[in-house]
């Protein structure tokens, strides 16, 4: 076939995109980590608040978001580490059962896996050819049942600290938003207020790139539920602090 002839079948019959173009629905890196600044961001503001509604001096809002970012950062970093820790326990397990299962019954594991490719319209001779030869190999067959019985992959498994670390740094980072003002010699909570309702916003819209939502959307809906949740504590500073003071 001639060049010209391929050129012409390309313009009626344009190349179908690699599946790099689709959005990244598991979020990556960027779910967790814009996350956890929300996190730490609305947790810390809302604290703060909290404090301030009560009539406590600059320094207890200062010593209040400090302790606040420590104890959210550090609660949030084992948090993670553990749930992160026991799912991969739980998956390492899983693969060490499928493993023993693959050297005690070889072929009833080779018929099974034929199997799920039957049920996916594969033709039955055809089925079986594939899982021969994907099973050939003992590592590479466990990797294969792994993906296809479990819905796991054995090499790409989460790593507990580096969920840890993520979780303890993106927190600090929200958490330390509205205190700074405070640390550069605010006295009032205003400044505080117009640099977190930014951080809000602008989390909200990076949260958008993972999501079907616009950015606008996404940021006014974040903006709005930690104004709520600083509004409320800063209600019961102001409730509680005239009976305690």
């Amino acid at each position: 076939m001639s060049a010209i002839t391929l050129e012409a079948e390309s313009a009626h019959h344009p190349r179908i995109p690699a599946a790099g173009h689709h959005r990244d629905v598991n979020g990556g890196w960027l779910r967790p980590a814009v996350f956890g600044a929300v996190d730490g961001l609305v947790s810390n503001f809302a604290l703060m608040t909290g404090v301030v509604g009560g009539a406590a001096s600059s320094g207890t809002v200062i010593l209040t978001g400090l302790a606040g970012l420590a104890a959210g950062a550090c609660s949030m970093a084992a948090g993670e580490y553990t749930s992160v820790a026991s799912q991969r326990e739980l998956v390492q397990a899983e693969i060490e059962a499928e493993r023993l299962e693959l050297s005690r019954n070889p072929h009833g594991e080779l018929a099974e896996l034929a199997q799920v490719y039957i049920g996916r319209g594969v033709e039955p001779e055809l089925a079986h050819e594939v899982a021969r030869q994907l099973t050939a190999d003992p590592e590479a067959a466990l990797e294969v049942h792994a993906r296809e019985e479990l819905g796991i992959d054995p090499n790409d498994l989460p790593s507990p600290l580096v969920a840890a670390g993520s979780s303890f740094l993106c927190f600090a980072l929200g958490a330390l938003l509205p205190l700074l003002p405070y640390l550069l010699g605010a006295t009032s909570l205003l400044p505080a207020v117009v640099l977190a309702a930014l951080g809000l916003f602008l989390c909200g819209a990076v949260v958008a790139r993972v999501t079907a939502r616009t950015w606008w959307f996404s940021g006014l809906r974040q903006l709005v539920l930690g104004a709520a949740a600083a509004g409320v504590t800063y209600l019961l500073g102001w409730l509680i602090g005239g009976h305690v003071g």
